[in-house]
């Protein structure tokens, strides 16, 4: 069975820095146009001088033959100025901005203390029209990690869709029955949803062993939400689309007392979600969600090229090569059912 599509993009990456692009980059190149670059670097984008300079970073790590496009983002901190906001809203690079709290993933520690006080960023933002993209978790030490996306929601997210009704809003790697029937509710608002989330529930991370390399932040769900999940990307509805929130980190750093979160994704990252479509019985709505809600949300162009599957297993290896070190695939000890041909 072969599966032609029109090329697809991916909406939440990240790609690190320095001598990690070198791996990278190019497994994102070989099947997406274009991604949205997340921000949160060791030493954040949060400027859109630091954007084009990391842009060029990642175009210098690019294989000589692609035409990837990397679409950039900045960080939002209790610092960002209204005057930063229109500057990237107007620069030809910089698509989105993204707001951390404060200490809820991976180099979140410049993320905002007091989502609250950002009110006069999203009304530029709204008058703008850039793109606000939300990592909707809370962080206080009395939620249980469980319940931070519902909490993020009901405690910020809910005000800032209605103080600011034309604002578009993504909310990053949903992984909640709640946060779907958030988006569905609202105007001018949508969800990535990741491969990881769509096929495991926190059973593949907790039972039977902890399981370094399916830890993420948000946390995987229990099943009902999985399940919601799968039923929203396969709906058809573009209010959902693809972003993978591939998050590359060495296998040392996952593999210890205190791992970091984040799943490697993005050396198979099409073929895993033609797998959860060809389950769920709908491949014919992986185009839509792959290749088109993306860019209309965004409002850009949908791609010219196409990219060809085929329903043949194979193996990701143990690692691949991470600078000096190595870094574990997803879904490594188990047969991928999709190739690109």
């Amino acid at each position: 069975m072969q599966l032609t599509i029109t090329k697809p993009d991916d909406w939440h990456l990240h790609l690190r820095d320095g001598a990690a692009l070198n791996t990278t980059v190019a497994f994102t190149a070989k099947q997406f146009q274009r991604a949205i670059i997340m921000p949160n670097l060791a030493q954040p984008i949060v400027n859109t001088a630091l954007a084009a300079a990391y842009r060029q970073r990642i175009l210098s790590a690019l294989p000589a033959s692609s035409d990837f496009q990397p679409l950039m983002t900045i960080y939002l901190t209790n610092n960002t100025s209204v005057e930063e906001i229109r500057q990237a809203s107007q620069h030809k690079d910089v698509f989105a901005a993204k707001l951390y709290p404060a200490g809820a993933t991976t180099n979140s520690a410049n993320g905002v203390t007091d989502v609250s006080a950002l009110s006069p960023i999203f009304e530029e933002m709204q008058k703008c029209d850039l793109p606000l993209l939300v990592h909707a978790e809370v962080t206080d030490v009395d939620i249980d990690i469980f319940d931070r996306e519902q909490a993020f929601i009901d405690k910020y997210l809910a005000a800032i869709r209605q103080d600011f009704p034309q604002l578009r809003i993504v909310l990053e790697h949903a992984t909640t029955q709640q946060a779907i029937d958030f988006v569905l509710e609202n105007h001018h608002t949508a969800a990535t949803l990741t491969p990881q989330h769509l096929l495991f529930n926190r059973n593949d991370l907790l039972a039977g062993g902890v399981r370094p390399h399916n830890y993420c932040l948000p946390i995987l769900k229990r099943e009902t939400h999985r399940l919601a999940l799968v039923k929203a990307a396969t709906s058809g509805n573009p209010k959902f689309f693809l972003g993978t929130d591939s998050a590359p980190h060495a296998t040392e750093a996952k593999e210890n007392s205190c791992g970091c979160a984040g799943c490697f994704t993005a050396h198979a990252a099409i073929e895993l979600y033609a797998e959860v479509f060809d389950k769920a019985k709908a491949l014919d709505k992986l185009e839509g969600f792959s290749s088109f809600y993306g860019p209309d949300f965004y409002q850009l162009p949908r791609n010219k090229q196409t990219l060809t599957l085929s329903k043949e297993s194979w193996q990701a290896p143990v690692n691949y090569t991470f600078d000096s070190q190595t870094l574990t695939p997803f879904r490594q000890d188990t047969p991928l059912q999709w190739t690109i041909k």
